[in-house]
């Protein structure tokens, strides 16, 4: 009877300290989000990263992958749909594009994918180990677009054409301001206010149990580069509520002042 009491002790131990040693759930925290300040009634805007060009004067960086990270980024934005990159090559291919220069070049290829807009640029510095990187990037808006509204010619949604790009390209038509915004940034990570953006960044992107934490993306180029792209598209859209801002307040003013 002892021997029975003793071993229901111990079974009951191990089961109060199995209970006790179940993991906790961690705790979820948002990580920051960017919106757009493109109007929703006609849906997303659509974005094309066009390969960024590698001007950082070393062979370590490989451009297609931080292309793809940008296209990561801008799909992180609220607002903001974007084409893979393959999709955007396979339309430079058909159109015999090896490069992309100026607005009418943007054009063309925006108006083939039924893009609103196109990011395009370059790597400016590119280092590992410290890490480092520059991007400069431009964003071209075609005409009509960029507002929210969705540009429609002979009963077409352009949207739709964005399924294909064997289609035959619209006629690419004047950008809507050309090029609406510019970014270029130099992200050092040894630069303390660097330090601050990522850490920043890294919330409610990492696990909080992980012993370098949000230091993991100054431990690893590709997550440093997939820190920088979201900075620089996100510098984007700070730049288009800005274009957008003072486009509205001049219309309003300009209605305010028109003479009945």
């Amino acid at each position: 009877m002892a021997c029975a009491t003793r071993w229901a002790s111990v079974l009951g131990a191990c089961v109060l300290i199995a209970g006790g040693c179940s993991a906790p759930k961690p705790d979820l925290t948002s990580p920051q989000i960017t919106v757009a300040p493109y109007s929703a009634e006609k849906g997303e805007v659509l974005w094309a990263v066009v390969p960024l060009r590698n001007e950082s004067g070393t062979s370590a960086c490989n451009p297609l992958d931080v292309s793809d990270k940008l296209v990561a980024a801008a799909e992180e934005v609220r607002g903001v749909r974007c084409l893979p990159l393959n999709r955007t090559m396979e339309a430079m291919r058909a159109l015999k594009m090896t490069s992309i220069n100026g607005p009418s070049g943007a054009a063309a290829l925006a108006a083939a994918l039924g893009a609103d807009g196109v990011l395009m640029g370059s790597i400016t510095a590119y280092d590992p180990y410290t890490p480092t990187i520059g991007l400069s990037i431009a964003l071209f808006a075609r005409s009509g677009a960029m507002t929210g509204s969705a540009k429609v010619s002979g009963g077409v949604n352009t949207r739709e054409l964005s399924a294909s790009v064997t289609e035959q390209p619209q006629s690419p038509g004047p950008l809507r301001e050309g090029l609406v915004a510019t970014v270029s940034e130099h992200l050092d990570g040894k630069n303390h206010q660097v330090q601050l953006d990522v850490r920043s960044y890294a919330i409610g992107r990492h696990n909080q149990g992980d012993a370098m934490g949000w230091r993991r993306y100054l431990a690893s180029m590709p997550l440093f580069t997939e820190f920088a792209s979201s900075f620089a598209v996100s510098r984007v859209i700070q730049q288009e509520w800005i274009r957008l801002g003072t486009a509205a307040l001049a219309n309003r003013t300009a209605a305010v002042e028109q003479p009945e």
